[in-house]
């Protein structure tokens, strides 16, 4: 499993480099996109909860409105959130406003493949309304024990409106099962979900 683990960082590395050298003409398209939509901060800064629980920044484009979450928290974006900016829906759907997290994938805070990273504090919203805190549902100690994803098995089979409970099951699962070869299974299927603008927004 070490060994496992030792390639799979390996791999992350090279292959993020090499997909920030030639993804960096589209990052001028979507920078330049969000600057005319609205005039808002290019870049998005977000506290992540790591492996091992270590904190570290995520970076993404911005897709939501500045100042988003000023008087809610740390909530979980939902269907037809009303903070997401019209081309933020675009760039939810194709999963490009992730793009700029291969710096985190170099940096070695994140993997291709993984568990969401979650945000420190962040709760789950039950359909009663209770908030629950993510550090208390089953499953979340075994999820931290690995880099989080840029994308996962969760991700990819999951719905959106699955409760957090059943997510976390995917990404035990995962973590239980994981290997070189099912990376670039999930990796490829998420390829083919941005190229049809399927990723739940």
């Amino acid at each position: 499993m070490l060994r496992c683990r030792h390639f799979k960082r390996v791999f992350d590395f090279f292959l993020s480099v090499t997909g920030l050298f030639i993804s960096l003409p589209l990052w001028c398209v979507l920078a330049l996109a969000i600057r005319l939509s609205d005039g808002g901060p290019v870049f998005y800064f977000q506290e992540r909860v790591g492996k091992g629980g270590r904190i570290f920044k995520g970076i993404k484009f911005r897709s939501m409105v500045p100042d988003a979450e000023k008087n809610v928290g740390p909530v979980q974006a939902k269907t037809d959130d009303p903070r997401i900016t019209k081309i933020g829906r675009i760039f939810r759907a194709t999963a490009m406003d992730e793009l700029p997290q291969l710096v985190n994938i170099a940096k070695g805070d994140m993997s291709f493949v993984g568990p969401r990273a979650l945000r420190p504090k962040e709760i789950e919203l039950t359909p009663g309304s209770e908030a629950v805190d993510m550090s208390n549902i089953p499953g979340f100690e075994k999820r931290t024990s690995i880099r989080p994803g840029l994308t996962g098995f969760a991700q990819v089979f999951a719905s959106r409106s699955l409760p957090r409970e059943e997510k976390f099951k995917y990404d035990v699962w995962y973590v239980e099962n994981m290997s070189f070869w099912l990376d670039i299974k999930l990796i490829l299927k998420s390829f083919a979900i941005t190229s049809r603008a399927k990723w739940d927004t």
